[in-house]
């Protein structure tokens, strides 16, 4: 395994870790998962109060000043993943499938897939947009939230690139609305779906160093090598 990298970008602090490292824990006060669904948008009084004033891509916060968001890549399983907030790379249905979708609910027990059946019951009768995300309880998993999120078939004829982007912002944006600070995701996309490697690599990266966000850790972890190699390329080009 590699060693650690730096990358010196002005906006993120890349690092590499080998998943089980253990980021460090925070104890903020937090929204519990049954005080409803927090789907993020710009409607919210928490996005107008963070957001009013056309703050700089990177977040402030206004009592401390510029939020660095700090990316890293880790290459292991993201259900074991000690952080805030973990996403899910869920299908439209809320009710759990195959990939990172399927390990999630396997992992994170009953508690999740119950949680996501309210939310169908009473909020998404037709399921989850593309694109849009809601939270939910972690259940067993080593986190505080899981916030799922539905990726966009790959299509040679319609550019869905706007929709793979808005996985990442939304995410980011629920994340804020319930305190969280570090947040994992998957490659969202690049399985079953279809999406080229390369480009979802290159769209999540840009994406999270674009967002608005208070978030200070986002973690890309990816499932084997060639994820890896795909995202580390991509933080390579973002810092040119």
């Amino acid at each position: 395994m590699r060693g650690p990298q730096e990358a010196g970008l002005q906006e993120a602090d890349i690092r590499k870790r080998t998943a089980g490292d253990g980021p460090r824990e925070t104890d903020r006060g937090k929204r519990t998962a049954g005080s409803g669904p927090r789907e993020a948008g710009p409607g919210s009084k928490e996005w107008q109060g963070a957001y009013a004033g056309g703050l700089n891509p990177v977040g402030v916060d206004r009592r401390k000043g510029p939020v660095v968001v700090r990316i890293v890549l880790v290459q292991g399983d993201i259900t074991a993943e000690a952080a805030d907030a973990v996403v899910n790379a869920a299908n439209s249905s809320l009710l759990g499938g195959g990939g990172v979708d399927g390990a999630i609910h396997r992992k994170g027990g009953p508690e999740i897939l119950a949680a996501c059946q309210d939310l169908r019951r009473s909020h998404y009768g037709k399921g989850l947009p593309t694109g849009r995300a809601v939270a939910t309880t972690a259940g067993r998993l080593p986190a505080r939230h899981v916030i799922h999120t539905v990726g966009p078939v790959w299509s040679r004829d319609e550019d869905r690139s706007e929709l793979l982007a808005s996985c990442y912002r939304e995410s980011l944006r629920v994340a804020d609305e319930l305190g969280d600070r570090t947040v994992a995701f998957p490659a969202i996309s690049t399985g079953v779906y279809g999406w080229p490697m390369d480009d979802g690599a290159r769209i999540a990266v840009e994406t999270v160093r674009a967002a608005r966000t208070e978030v200070e850790e986002v973690r890309f972890v990816l499932f084997d090598a060639s994820a890896y190699a795909a995202f580390e390329a991509a933080v390579g080009d973002a810092a040119r």
